[in-house]
């Protein structure tokens, strides 16, 4: 066996079905493009059907295997009409990414309702009510990778982590009942942990470049993350070479949580 057919063969997404949420902008297109590349049919679920149609379009041009749903995962009948599309375009996904969510982070003296209402709806209860939805059948198949896209607050408080960072913390907390629920049936469930990344989600620190700056040193390797630093990462815990991987935090940050 060569080289390149051993790595293939240990890395390949082939006649596999992945969904990514929020998978249009950020880390969750440059996810989207990994899972595509490596051979799985991809669904992206997003709000904006603009960004939907040109991530679709780019990933179509390269001869990958694309589709999208345009959904509000803020509200349960949002997320049910996101499983149905989902399953629509491609079938019952293998993948499934939860890459999704809202980062308002007033402080936490002026912290309402709604926020803590929205923020726990998209970014935590969403993902719930697709593991509901996809884990029992990936368990029932025997196959399956829940990969949730998670953050620093969700292991320390900084930069007013409010409902921010509570959300993110129940999300590895979800990650590891799942994997107790559905490991023994060959479904891995993980997360992936950002350090600081340059996406529209943190534009509003982006902004400020001393604030830049002094992240980046905070890091070991010197540098902010890139959406495109999670394509690996992604790949690898979305196939079989992962199959005894499960319940586990995979920090991709750049040192940045042991700085």
């Amino acid at each position: 066996m060569s080289a390149q057919t051993y790595v293939s063969d240990l890395f390949s997404l082939a006649s596999r079905v992945a969904v990514v949420t929020g998978g249009s902008s950020g880390i969750g297109r440059a996810i989207t493009g990994a899972l595509a590349r490596a051979g799985a049919s991809v669904v992206v679920v997003a709000r904006r059907e603009a960004e939907l149609e040109a991530t679709v379009g780019e990933l179509e041009g390269e001869g990958c295997r694309a589709a999208w749903v345009s959904a509000d995962l803020g509200t349960a009948e949002g997320v049910r009409a996101a499983g149905d599309g989902v399953v629509a375009a491609f079938g019952e996904p293998d993948i499934l990414v939860n890459c999704a969510g809202v980062n308002l982070r007033p402080p936490l003296g002026e912290l309402d309702e709604d926020v803590w209402d929205t923020t726990m709806a998209v970014n935590l209860k969403a993902p719930f009510l697709l593991g509901q939805r996809f884990g029992p059948g990936m368990a029932e198949r025997g196959y399956g990778r829940i990969i949730h896209v998670t953050s620093q607050q969700a292991h320390r408080a900084f930069v007013n982590s409010g409902a921010y960072g509570v959300s993110k913390g129940g999300l590895e907390s979800l990650a590891r009942s799942q994997a107790e629920a559905w490991s023994p049936y060959g479904v891995t469930v993980n997360t992936l942990v950002p350090g600081f990344v340059l996406t529209p989600l943190n534009e509003r620190l982006a902004s400020d470049p001393e604030k830049v700056a002094s992240l980046a040193a905070r890091t070991l390797v010197g540098r902010n993350g890139l959406a495109e630093d999670f394509a690996g990462a992604a790949v690898f815990l979305a196939g079989r070479s992962s199959a005894y991987v499960t319940g586990q935090a995979l920090f991709v940050d750049g040192g940045f949580s042991v700085h």
